[in-house]
């Protein structure tokens, strides 16, 4: 059973709150009539019929996993887990050995009706404990890091839509944008600067094609890549005001709480319901790594995260997009088995992810890694991340092989 909305809600969006809070937060700065929005109009979209959108989320700072989906009727889980531990009355119970998290009450409830899908055990293999490292391998999907290139949603975009020049093809919601996205020659958009939006290709970059330009001209000979990033760039200028546009008109009855993570996920479901085309949109959410007071810490990260992707999911199934809509959430690794003497834990390296979407078949995938057989006192992987990454790579439409630089096979987590 799916779940729906109720038609008595009418939490339309107040226009000076959202513009305040969710842009303000998010690094934009808006000037609009005080009136109530109007409905959202298309400004100009160019969604083509039938095609998908991906929204990747990061959980900044290294998801406990034994916090998030816990084994309480682990008996090594109780011995290493005194002060961080979560009392199993208060879990909501997936079976008779493991229970989601008392504040991913939402989430739960997807999950139990078959909305979510759990991969257990995810990581990679040689995992690196070091936030920026382990980052580069999950935006490029390489051991190398960024030695690799661009970003894997980057190549995702560069081989899908080679000839597309919309700038907010790929979009970014929040400060610090995930490397995932870089791509030399399909730049993503970004809401993270003082003043608006911001085409990430745009700093430098006139001046520096003006002289390849000149260059190209006295050897004569044309350039593809050239030309499409200048195409690029003519379209950035007209490309804000149309995403601002839409994002100022759109009202929901859906109930977005006004905490920043929230609010990024409100965006990015107008940006969704206004079929501009954004094909790969990602979001970060942080408060993950616990080395202290992780107790309290997590659950509040966790309630963030559930609040939020709760409202999404809820909000873009309003629309016939939202049908065509997939979430792949993920964190750089997880953290330590035996707790640290600060009333937290330090990083380690197998995780789990999170998928939802209309087109997700619920469940857990992989197993759930041994407490006792571990990789140096850490959990082990048994579900290579890219795997992850080739079902969604396949789903959107995507070579495999040309994002990921093998055919994984995939994991059968799509219905």
């Amino acid at each position: 059973m799916k779940h729906s909305d109720d038609p008595r809600r009418t939490n339309a969006i107040n226009r000076r709150a959202f513009l305040g809070t969710s842009l303000g937060a998010l690094g934009l700065t808006l000037t609009a009539p005080g009136a109530k929005a109007g409905a959202l109009r298309l400004l100009g979209g160019r969604r083509r019929e039938g095609e998908r959108t991906l929204v990747i989320i990061q959980l900044n700072g290294g998801n406990d996993v034994l916090s998030t989906l816990v084994p309480y009727a682990d008996d090594e889980y109780h011995r290493v887990r005194k002060s961080t531990k979560i009392d199993h009355d208060t879990l909501f119970k997936v079976d008779d050995y493991r229970g989601f998290h008392p504040k991913l009450r939402k989430l739960s409830k997807r999950f139990a009706e078959g909305e979510i899908g759990v991969i257990q055990g995810a990581g990679y293999p040689g995992p690196n404990r070091s936030h920026f490292k382990s980052r580069e391998i999950w935006h490029t999907a390489d051991l190398r890091g960024r030695a690799r290139g661009d970003g894997w949603a980057g190549r995702l975009c560069a081989t899908k839509w080679p000839e597309e020049s919309l700038p907010e093809l790929s979009v970014h919601i929040g400060p610090s944008l995930p490397f995932s996205l870089h791509s030399a020659t399909h730049p993503p958009v970004a809401f993270n600067t003082p003043d608006s939006y911001q085409w990430l290709g745009d700093e430098g970059a006139e001046g520096s094609l003006e002289m390849k330009r000149q260059d190209e001209e006295e050897e004569r000979r044309p350039s593809s890549v050239l030309d499409h990033l200048r195409g690029v760039m003519s379209d950035a200028r007209g490309s804000s005001e149309r995403i601002l546009e839409a994002i100022r008109r759109y009202e929901t009855p859906v109930d977005f709480k006004g905490e920043t993570f929230s609010q990024a996920m409100l965006t990015a479901s107008a940006l969704i319901h206004s079929g501009h085309g954004s094909r790969v949109i990602s979001v970060t959410t942080g408060g993950f790594d616990t080395h202290a007071y992780q107790k309290g810490d997590h659950a509040t990260a966790l309630e963030k995260f559930d609040d939020g992707l709760d409202s999404f999911l809820r909000d873009v199934r309003r629309c016939e997009a939202g049908g065509r809509t997939l979430v792949v959430a993920f964190s750089e690794f997880g953290r330590r088995v035996q707790e640290n003497g600060s009333g937290g834990t330090d990083h380690g390296k197998a995780g789990l992810m999170f998928v939802a979407g209309d087109p997700v078949r619920g469940g857990l995938y992989g197993k759930y890694p041994s407490l006792t057989d571990l990789d140096d006192k850490d959990l082990r992987f048994n579900v290579d991340f890219r795997d992850v990454y080739a079902t969604a790579t396949r789903w959107m439409g995507g070579d495999v092989e040309a994002v990921l630089d093998r055919p994984w096979a995939g994991l059968d987590y799509l219905s």
